[in-house]
């Protein structure tokens, strides 16, 4: 038999996919709120690329309290770059949304967009400082450093410790190595 091409879906998945197969155990109030759920990734997804392209072109988006607005513009004022890949290892990475360390003030600023609902916390933004200070051998006790959440129409703001910095960097290394040593038994 010759079996059909489809490279249009080639490393595609589809949504009720057989690698997933957990779908057919929903009903259909379950597949509705998974349904709605993707779609609100695609969304958040296309909202953070229009955000990137607003900041990378330096277009200001009218003065309120839009999460989306307030993000952008904010990103343009404080001289952030968006999308910046952070790395420390192949196993330890992770794209900030928007970012900027000035060197001669020491001071790193990290901002994230989140479209969603759900209650986010500053530990995804405390990670991407000590990738940062990991990546550019920066120690935490020499810069102060801003985080800022912008979601639902407002804008969460924290400044953390050195001390908190340190410890994600530990862990990352510890959990990186460790990693690296289960890596090697596997061969």
């Amino acid at each position: 038999m010759k079996f059909k091409k489809h490279y249009d879906l080639e490393g595609k998945h589809a949504f009720l996919g057989a690698s997933q197969s957990s779908w057919l155990n929903y009903d259909l109030d379950h597949l509705r709120s998974r349904w709605i759920n993707e779609q609100a990734k695609i969304h958040g997804t296309k909202i953070h690329a229009l955000a990137a392209t607003l900041i990378e072109e330096n277009i200001n988006l009218p003065r309120n309290r839009k999460t989306l607005n307030a993000y952008v513009n904010d990103a343009i004022g404080f001289h952030l770059e968006p999308e910046v890949l952070l790395y420390y290892s192949d196993n330890v990475f992770g794209t900030a949304d928007a970012i900027r360390f000035d060197e001669k003030k020491r001071f790193l600023r990290i901002h994230d967009l989140k479209t969603g609902a759900t209650k986010v916390h500053m530990e995804q933004l405390l990670i991407y400082a000590a990738l940062f200070c990991l990546e550019y051998s920066i120690k935490p006790s020499t810069i102060q450093c801003e985080l800022r959440i912008y979601q639902n129409d407002d804008v969460q703001v924290y400044n953390p410790e050195p001390e908190e910095i340190i410890l994600i960097m530990d862990k990352i290394i510890e959990f990186d190595n460790f990693i690296d040593k289960l890596k090697e038994e596997e061969m």
